[in-house]
Order: C-alpha cells, then sequence, then structure tokens
C-alpha cells in the first residue's frame, strides 16, 4: 500500500465519470461509511452490551426481529435525516419507505437497504454484513415508490459492507468493483482493491442444503451433478454460513456460485424464495455484473426484472458465468 492510503471519498471525488455527479455519490456514500463504522463499532461491544437476542418484535416480512435490525435500521434513518441528497430510504424492516422531504432538492436518490444481513449470525459471533442499493429519484415525485419500481439496471450504484475479520466495503457505480477495508486507526475506508474480476468458473457453491427437500426438480438436478464429480478439477464443495453478503464476498474473489432458489409447496406451486429483489438481488446483481459475473432467478437475468411492490421476491443464482449459466441449463425454477 502507498504512503497515501486512498480514502473512499477520495476515490470517488477523482474516479472514471460515471452517468451520476461524483460530488453526489461522494455525499451518499460518506453517509454509507458512517453507518458501516458505527455498525461495525457496535457489533464490537453487542456482547457484553446486552445488544443480543430478538426484540419480540416482528417485521413487514413477518420475521422475528433481532435487537440489532431495530438498531442499524434505526441508524440508517437518523444518518439520512438531513442527508441531502438522500430523500427516501427503502428498508427490509419497513412496510413502507421513509421520506425527507427536505432533502428532495433538485436532484434526489433514494437508498434502499438490507440493514443487517445475516442477522441470525448475531448471537454466535458469525459473519454479518450490510446490502444498499441507491437510485436516482423521478423529478417530481411523490411519497410513495411507484418511480422506484424499475428494473435494477436503473441503480446508479450498489454494493454491500462485511463485518467479519476485517470490515470491508464493497461498491460500484458502474465502472467496476472497488473493495475499501476499514483502517481502525485512522477511522476512514482505505482503497484495498480496484476493479475487481470475478473468476469465470469456482469450486464452491453456496445454499441452504436443509431445503433440498423442497426444491424443484431442476434444483436438486443441478447439485447432484455440481457434487457427484469424480476428478477434483470439476467438483464442487458447498461453503454456506448463512449472510448473503459474506457467502457472496467468497464467491466474488473465488468463483462459484450462490444459490437461494424457490420452494414447491404441497399444492405444486413454486416459491419465490426469500431474498428481496430491490435491496438484496439488485444490488449484488449489479456488484457481480461489474465485476464480469452474472445473476439470474433461473430463467431471467436479475437486472431485467421489473418489480411490483418493493419488498417483491426472487429466486437468486449468483456468481461466475459458467456456473449461473449452467444452473439455468437445469431449468431450476421451471
Amino acid at each position: 500500500m502507498s504512503d497515501q492510503p486512498l480514502t473512499l471519498t477520495r476515490h470517488l471525488l477523482t474516479r472514471e465519470e460515471t452517468t451520476t455527479p461524483p460530488e453526489d455519490l461522494a455525499l451518499v456514500m460518506e453517509r454509507i461509511a458512517v453507518i458501516a463504522k458505527r455498525i461495525s463499532r457496535k457489533l464490537i461491544h453487542a456482547t457484553l452490551g446486552g445488544h443480543l437476542g430478538y426484540s419480540g418484535d416482528t417485521n413487514v416480512q413477518g420475521e422475528q426481529q433481532k435487537k440489532l435490525d431495530d438498531w442499524t435500521n434505526q441508524t440508517f434513518l437518523e444518518v439520512f435525516r438531513h442527508g441531502y441528497p438522500v430523500c427516501s430510504i427503502v428498508s427490509e424492516e419497513m412496510e413502507k419507505p421513509t421520506h425527507y422531504e427536505r432533502n428532495c432538492r433538485g436532484r434526489s436518490y433514494a437508498v434502499l437497504c438490507d440493514p443487517l444481513d445475516g442477522s441470525s449470525n448475531s448471537d454466535n459471533n458469525g459473519l454479518l454484513g450490510t446490502i444498499f442499493s441507491i437510485r436516482e429519484r423521478a423529478r417530481g415525485h411523490g411519497f410513495d415508490a411507484s418511480d422506484l419500481l424499475a428494473p435494477g439496471s436503473r441503480q446508479v450504484a450498489a454494493g454491500y459492507v462485511l463485518y467479519g475479520p476485517a470490515t470491508q466495503l464493497v461498491f460500484t457505480a458502474g465502472a467496476g468493483v472497488d473493495i475499501f477495508t476499514l483502517d481502525r486507526e485512522l477511522g476512514e475506508f482505505i482503497l484495498w482493491r480496484e476493479k475487481v474480476k470475478m473468476p469465470r468458473r469456482g469450486t464452491t457453491y453456496a445454499v441452504n442444503q436443509g431445503n433440498a427437500s423442497r426444491w424443484h426438480p431442476g434444483m436438486r438436478k443441478l447439485v447432484e451433478h455440481m457434487t457427484s464429480r469424480k476428478d477434483k478439477a470439476s467438483s464442487y464443495a458447498l461453503r454456506y454460513c448463512g449472510c448473503f453478503a459474506g457467502d457472496f464476498h467468497r464467491i466474488l474473489l473465488e468463483g462459484g456460485i450462490y444459490i437461494y432458489p424457490g420452494e414447491v409447496l404441497p399444492d405444486g406451486k413454486v416459491t419465490n424464495g426469500k431474498l428481496r429483489l430491490m435491496y438484496e438481488l439488485a444490488p449484488m446483481a449489479m456488484v457481480a455484473e461489474q465485476a464480469g459475473g452474472r445473476a439470474s432467478n433461473g430463467n431471467v437475468d436479475i437486472l431485467d426484472l421489473t418489480p411490483t411492490d418493493i419488498h417483491e421476491r426472487q429466486p437468486i443464482y449468483i456468481g461466475s458465468t459458467e456456473e449461473v449459466t449452467l444452473a439455468e441449463r437445469f431449468k431450476p425454477e421451471s
């Protein structure tokens, strides 16, 4: 690393031109960096501070909330309350968007997020993450989110933060994928790797194999194909931690595929899986494609899907191009 480390803000202000003004990206990403630092610090002390376990509430998804789920969501709302040019927050933890009309002056944006990805890992010191998407709001938009219901290709930036042995922020604004590591002494995210490229093929797959009995036959055949190879060069090993950001991060750097399929119900209908399109799948798909990978729901590229609801779910097959193309050939959702 050079004697003059490149901070996130400095990198954003000097990076290649994108369709979004660099000063706007810098303003938004500075606040996401602040949130990431607060969460990272909170996680260090959560065990001793009594902040683990369930809060007793449920979110809009009908899922039990961890105490940290609510705290991280409130952190997003607090940091962006006076966070021009962001005038809307869409979160996994809220039924409806939160709007800050004072921030809607001229060109404005929405931040869509899963504030604490993998929160079930919080009680066992496992990997956790934050996933975010940035979209530009339409001029003259109202208090609803109708103008945001557009394909993921309309995102202006996306990424995630991974809270592990190091806190890393992975980010793209359509000009490649960059990874920053939090230097706790400096209190800054420092550029670690620039224009990351995902290998075209990997040797691992990530899936909750405990749900296999409810998978579509095509999905079961896909996993059987990947795990029945006899030679080491073409075999795959299962690596799954239960945090989408954590599982995807390995694949971004080493190749492979992450899968969260739909499930076949007793009446024969197939669900759309568990993960939400707008603030989990679309941002990860943007990162994957910018790194040379792919993301599909088994039939259509994730970034081509137009949501009908901010909490819409879709299946996901994301990772190296060879593995995602292989998955589609098995028609795992048909």
